[in-house]
């Protein structure tokens, strides 16, 4: 094991490696019951999805162990779950048999993308500003649908929306574990919104807020409800609105995965000269990986940034990824665990993501209107309009036609004029 993983030329060891990969799943853990829930709200089975996102981590991160030999946890993520049940079920009322279709689809051609190093030139022809406000966005977005899941925020016919009443319980339950958490984060705890959910659970069992679980641990429950359905329900994606669903599930993967492996790999030490070895390998593991979700029931993969907590705490070789992946296997007998995970439990874990998605706010350049005012539009269509899909597609029609009225028409790429004509055909057919 040590000479298949390189332990002593990355000046490493078993112990440091187990405890960086228990450290990364600790601290990314809490997708297991938020991923449940956020699909579970799409009418999906929680059960299900439960099992089929613990699998998913399971296997990406063995694939990234053994393939990439890289110390980095991948699962369902966020981001693209809450544009799978909020923008695409709900919003676009897309079955989310069909949308699963949607989502394999997608995956299969992230992965062919990546073999061929394909994806690589797409995620060079889109603008930084535009790969950080569509991260920010997102976060937006994911942080929103928190404070409505906590009772902060709530319709209101005048103004759309207001402050709820906060002194609700179960708000109020909401707001406590929020605190905990972000006192916790300040505090440098690595797996901060993990431990913010077990508090928020526990102190809504004692106050008779959260029913107490009947059971601790059990056997896995059914895949049945999820398991091969995007497979079956192939044929139904031929329908305009799946082209769009695709199209933002591969943009969000792009740069979303790609950003997180060379994050982490820098902060370990592994970049070369800027690059990142077996890049193809390591990018290659999180586009199988979505294939596999997709089937299994859950929405495509992604790399976590969390994995660098695992980094700092030691992890240097894939190792530690087997380590998180025997993690998310265990962890899969818990799902009597899903009673007490309500909506105030996961809401203040949705609002820390999206503060922490949100930082890329900084990386965009303010003073230069060709870039804020697409990025200001990116990120404030998607929370405004519930929709992932179009913050991203009123940003890369403004971007593009601003560059031109400035007469640096020269420097966008031809592959943002191709998705300037594809969003403009998109908006006048939804009309």
């Amino acid at each position: 094991m040590e000479q298949y993983f390189g332990f002593s030329e990355k000046n490493t060891n078993f112990k440091k490696e187990s405890i960086g990969g228990i450290t990364t799943f600790m601290a990314m853990s809490y997708i297991l019951f938020v991923n449940a829930a956020i699909l579970s709200d799409a009418g999906m089975d929680e059960g299900a999805v439960f099992v089929a996102t613990g699998l998913t981590a399971a296997i990406s991160c063995i694939i990234m162990a053994l393939w990439a030999n890289y110390p980095i946890g991948l699962a369902p993520g966020m981001g693209l779950n809450a544009f799978f049940a909020y923008t695409v079920v709900i919003g676009m009322e897309i079955p989310w048999e069909t949308a699963l279709a949607g989502f394999l689809v997608a995956g299969v051609i992230f992965l062919l993308m990546t073999l061929t190093g394909l994806r690589e030139k797409v995620i060079d022809a889109i603008p930084p500003q535009l790969k950080d406000a569509t991260v920010a966005g997102i976060g937006l977005f994911i942080a929103f649908i928190g404070l409505q899941n906590a009772g902060v925020v709530a319709g209101d016919e005048e103004t759309l929306l207001t402050l709820s009443n906060i002194t609700s319980p179960s708000t109020m339950l909401a707001l406590f574990g929020l605190i905990v958490t972000a006192i916790m984060l300040v505090r440098g705890v690595n797996a901060a919104i993990f431990f913010g959910m077990i508090i928020t659970a526990v102190a809504g069992v004692i106050t008779g807020l959260i029913p107490f679980p009947s059971q601790v641990v059990s056997t896995l429950p059914s895949l049945a409800p999820t398991f091969g359905v995007a497979i079956t329900e192939l044929p139904s994606i031929l329908q305009p609105e799946i082209f769009t669903v695709v199209f933002t599930v591969l943009f969000v993967n792009f740069f979303d995965a790609t950003g997180t492996i060379i994050a982490v790999a820098k902060k370990a030490g592994f970049l070369q000269e800027d690059k990142l070895p077996r890049a193809k390998q390591a990018l290659g593991a999180d586009a199988i990986a979505s294939v596999v979700g997709s089937i299994l029931g859950t929405s495509n993969t992604n790399s976590y940034i969390e994995s660098a907590s695992g980094v700092a705490a030691g992890a240097r070789t894939g190792f530690a990824s087997l380590v998180t992946a025997g993690c998310f296997l265990l962890f899969l007998f818990l799902s009597p665990l899903l009673e007490v995970v309500t909506d105030a439990v996961t809401a203040p874990a949705l609002i820390i993501v999206g503060v922490l998605m949100a930082s890329s706010l900084g990386s965009i350049k303010w003073d230069k209107m060709e870039y804020a005012i697409p990025a200001f539009i990116t990120v404030i269509a998607m929370p405004l309009t519930y929709s992932i899909a179009n913050g991203l597609a009123l940003g890369f029609i403004a971007y593009p036609i601003l560059k031109i009225v400035k007469g640096e028409y020269k420097d966008i790429h031809p592959i943002m004029y191709l998705l300037l004509v594809i969003f403009i055909a998109y908006f006048i057919w939804l009309a």
